[in-house]
């Protein structure tokens, strides 16, 4: 490793300017990364890590007020003219950004996008670049290059998006890879390959990775160095060594120990602030109690029987003669639901979870099989009857920025389902529900006159779980509602969903690709495999011994730290 660092900065400070007032984002930021090294940048959302990394590459808004200095091969960069820094962004200095989906151009095709990159910064011809695309998807190991490149991001998994995402981040050989979370909502094997991947990349090509994540264990397996931030600031820097196995500071302390315990299942899961204030409850959900409430719920009749399920899409033609390909989403199956339990739902991208979900609550309608509600074969049903079926049974989404409308204000979208199904007299009842509802997953009543853009992640998750609740449903189906929050928020937001589920009974489909999430959560576990039962049973028990060769690949392949 080279003694000078390859980027360097000294005291860099972010502010954003809002009604007249500066507040710092970034205070005193000062770091260097070197030549094929890989440094890890950790911390809960808001602590400064991606407007660091937006800051070095100038893509923050003009109004935004930088201070300190940073240099990249001895070059000060910040001064850069945006056509200078056209010159470096994507050719010396590229960057992987946490949101494939949002990050690609919706109505270019995949090839086309990193084509682009290639055509911009080198002086190949458009065959020769064409070339070079297939063989970079070729190297990110994405199956059919030759098809993927005629692809549209939509007809991509996650999975598939990110390896897009860094196939155009790496086609012009660039010296500094940024990674900002850039496995965030891709499931455990996907993630441990995408991390591989990084890794034999930086081998080859001996450029320097700033890898930026939320996640301490995923950090540790990849990183040689790491900087833990906090509210802005840089608290705590070393060796992955150093800082894992002694951390100094009480932040990083807190933040090694937010990620729920595989050994016991805590009541109520702590928070960073609950470590740094030494308030964690220490209650234990026992095996005698956990025992108790089994025997309770599963001496009743299924709330929810799935009966020979099945989802087919029929995909394009790619030549004329060839037949209409079929993908069986979700492949005949079969289980029972109890009214007050939590049923966990895992497995790859791809198997056949998220359809699932949006099958029960009518997004996505069934090629065959039955599901039957309290007894009733909803399937069938008309759609003046689907519309009280849908107030009976919600689902809130991973990604809650994107299912809201960004034109109405939280409080009106909360408040719009209550009017659709006449429920309550009148607008004013129907706005202190709302309230009321706020109030009871976090938020504050001034709340209801913001926009969804004003909030963030977390909060954004929250309004996503207030409009699920205000219609007073049975069963609620959360698909991926915690895959993009830090350990801190996740913690606070799973706390949530169980202290909803003990005021009002709901009845819960958590859909997760991380194990450890679902099996606290999780009365019975469903693990699904390219759209079947893998296996299904006892939460705890199936952790401990897995009967499938694939639930062991699973569980293998969470991050474990070292």
């Amino acid at each position: 490793m080279s003694t000078t660092p390859l980027l360097k900065t000294n005291n860099l400070s972010v502010s954003f300017c809002s009604e007249g007032k500066e507040h710092a984002v970034v205070k005193n930021s000062s770091f260097g990364i070197y030549k094929n090294e890989i440094l890890g940048i950790v911390g809960e959302s808001g602590s400064g890590k991606s407007v660091s990394s937006l800051a070095l590459l100038g893509l923050l808004p003009k109004e935004t007020k930088i201070g300190g200095t940073v240099f990249f091969e001895d070059r000060s960069i910040l001064t850069l003219s945006e056509k200078q820094f056209r010159t470096i962004r994507g050719n010396k200095i590229s960057m992987i950004f946490q949101e494939p989906m949002s990050s690609l151009n919706p109505s270019l095709t995949c090839g086309y996008q990193v084509l682009e990159i290639i055509l911009q910064h080198t002086s190949l011809r458009k065959k020769e670049a064409k070339a070079k695309v297939i063989d970079l998807f070729e190297k990110v190991k994405l199956p059919r290059p030759n098809e993927i490149y005629k692809h549209y991001p939509h007809q991509l998994s996650g999975g598939q998006k990110q390896r897009v995402m860094i196939a155009m981040a790496i086609a012009c050989k660039p010296q500094l890879l940024i990674a900002d979370e850039p496995t965030t909502a891709l499931d455990v094997t996907i993630q441990k390959e995408i991390i591989q991947l990084l890794k034999d990349l930086q081998q080859e090509t001996e450029m320097s990775i700033l890898f930026i994540s939320h996640d301490l264990a995923l950090v540790s397996e990849i990183c040689q160095r790491v900087l833990v931030m906090y509210q802005g600031e840089i608290v705590e820097h070393g060796t992955v060594k150093a800082v894992f196995e002694k951390p100094k500071d009480p932040y990083t302390k807190a933040l090694i120990r937010s990620k729920p315990s595989q050994t016991r299942r805590l009541k109520k899961l702590p928070s960073v602030i609950d470590f740094i204030e030494n308030t964690v409850d220490k209650s234990i959900y026992t095996k005698k109690e956990r025992s108790a409430f089994h025997q309770k719920i599963y001496a009743k009749k299924p709330f929810l029987e799935i009966r020979n399920l099945k989802k087919e899409y029929v995909g394009n033609k790619t030549w004329w003669f060839q037949k209409n390909s079929v993908v069986k989403a979700i492949n005949d199956i079969s289980f029972e639901l109890y009214e007050g339990e939590t049923l966990g739902l895992v497995g790859e991208s791809g198997c056949g979870k998220s359809t699932l979900g949006r099958t029960l609550v009518h997004l996505e309608k069934a090629t065959s099989g039955q599901i039957f509600y309290q007894e009733k074969d909803i399937t069938q049903l008309s759609e003046r009857e689907k519309k009280s079926i849908r107030k009976d049974i919600q689902i809130i989404f991973q990604d809650p920025f994107s299912s809201l409308n960004p034109r109405l204000m939280v409080g009106e979208a909360i408040l719009e389902p209550m009017k659709v199904h006449q429920l309550y007299s009148s607008t004013s009842e129907r706005k202190a529900k709302v309230l009321e509802i706020l109030e009871k997953v976090g938020l504050a009543p001034e709340h209801y006159n913001r926009y969804p853009h004003e909030f963030s992640g977390g909060q954004r998750q929250r309004i996503g779980i207030a409009r699920a609740i205000a219609l007073q449903p049975k069963l609620i189906v959360c698909d991926e509602s915690v895959s993009a929050l830090d350990v801190s928020v996740q913690a606070q937001v799973l706390n949530l969903l169980n202290d909803l589920k003990k005021d009002f009974g709901f009845t819960y489909i958590f859909i997760s690709h991380d194990l450890s999430v679902v099996k606290y959560m999780s009365d019975q576990l469903v693990v699904m495999n390219q759209g079947k039962i893998e296996e299904i049973g006892d939460a705890d028990a199936l952790y401990a011994q897995p009967k499938s060769s694939y639930t062991q690949k699973l569980i293998d392949a969470i991050p474990k730290g070292k």
